[in-house]
C-alpha cells in the first residue's frame, strides 16, 4: 500500500477562452466558476496546498481572495496551443526550487464545478489502497464508440466492425471516458514521463451529471441548473 503524505492541488486557469469568454471567473449559481474547484481542494483533508496557475490578473485576485496560492504563469504557457502538461511542470519546477515539491499532485481543471471535496478525498483514499501509478476520473460514455462510423471514400465504415455495430448495447463492454475533473499522479513520475496517464491507472468513476465540463454557453447553463438542484436537495435534508 502506498503512503501518500503530501498531495498538492494544481488548478490551471488561463484568462483566454475561445468557447466561452473569461469562463473561469464567470458567475455560476452565485459563485465564480473557479471558486468551486478552489473550495473543493481547500476542504479536502488530503490536500496540503492549493495552487492556481494563471497569467490573468482578475483570476489571480479571485483565487487569492478564495484562499488559494497563485503562481504567475508565463505567457507562452497561456496561449491557445499551450498544453496542461507544461503548466503542471512549471508549477512543480517552482515547488522544487522552494524545496517543497509534493510527493503527489492532483490536477483540477476549473471547468469541473460538480467535482467536490468528497470526490477528491475518496479518489486519494482509493489511490492509496491501490497499486496504481496514477488515478484518473472517468464517466461511462453516453454513446458507445463501438456503434460509431468513419467515413472512407464518402461511405460509412464501422469504427470497429459490423458485428459490434449490430450488437445490443448491453452486450458490449462498458466504455469510460476521462471527464477532466481529477488527474492524480506522483510528481517524480509525471516529471519523468510528462503525461498524466501511466499504467496501471486507477479509474475513479463519477456520474454523467457530476462529470460535466464547461466549454460552451450550453454547458454552463446545464452545470448551473445542476448546481442549483443539488443545493436545493441538500437544503431539504
Amino acid at each position: 500500500m502506498l503512503k501518500v503524505n503530501k498531495v498538492d492541488a494544481i488548478i490551471p486557469a488561463r484568462g483566454g477562452s475561445k468557447g466561452l469568454k473569461h469562463k473561469n471567473i464567470k458567475i455560476m449559481a452565485g459563485k465564480k466558476l473557479i471558486e468551486y474547484s478552489i473550495e473543493a481542494a481547500l476542504k479536502c483533508p488530503k490536500i496540503s496546498r492549493v495552487i492556481v496557475s494563471t497569467e490573468d490578473s482578475e483570476i489571480k485576485q479571485v483565487s487569492l481572495k478564495s484562499g488559494a496560492e497563485v503562481f504567475d504563469r508565463p505567457l507562452e504557457l497561456a496561449s491557445d496551443t499551450a498544453q496542461t502538461h507544461g503548466v503542471a511542470r512549471h508549477v512543480l519546477d517552482k515547488l522544487k526550487q522552494e524545496n517543497d515539491c509534493p510527493k503527489y499532485f492532483v490536477l483540477l481543471q476549473p471547468t469541473s464545478p460538480l467535482r467536490t471535496s468528497k470526490h477528491l478525498t475518496a479518489c486519494i483514499e482509493d489511490f492509496v489502497k491501490s497499486n496504481a501509478a496514477c488515478a484518473i476520473s472517468v464517466t461511462e460514455v453516453e454513446d458507445h464508440p463501438y456503434k460509431d462510423f468513419l467515413i472512407e471514400n464518402d461511405m460509412l465504415k464501422p469504427l470497429f466492425n459490423a458485428k459490434s455495430f449490430e450488437s445490443r448495447r448491453q452486450d458490449l463492454p462498458k466504455v469510460f471516458r476521462p471527464n477532466g475533473a481529477i488527474f492524480l499522479i506522483s510528481s517524480a513520475l509525471f516529471l519523468e514521463k510528462n503525461v498524466f496517464f501511466v499504467p496501471p491507472a486507477m479509474p475513479f468513476i463519477m456520474s454523467n451529471e457530476e462529470s460535466i465540463d464547461i466549454d460552451t454557453e450550453f454547458d454552463f447553463f446545464v452545470a448551473e441548473s445542476l448546481l442549483k438542484r443539488f443545493e436545493c436537495n441538500q437544503n431539504r435534508r
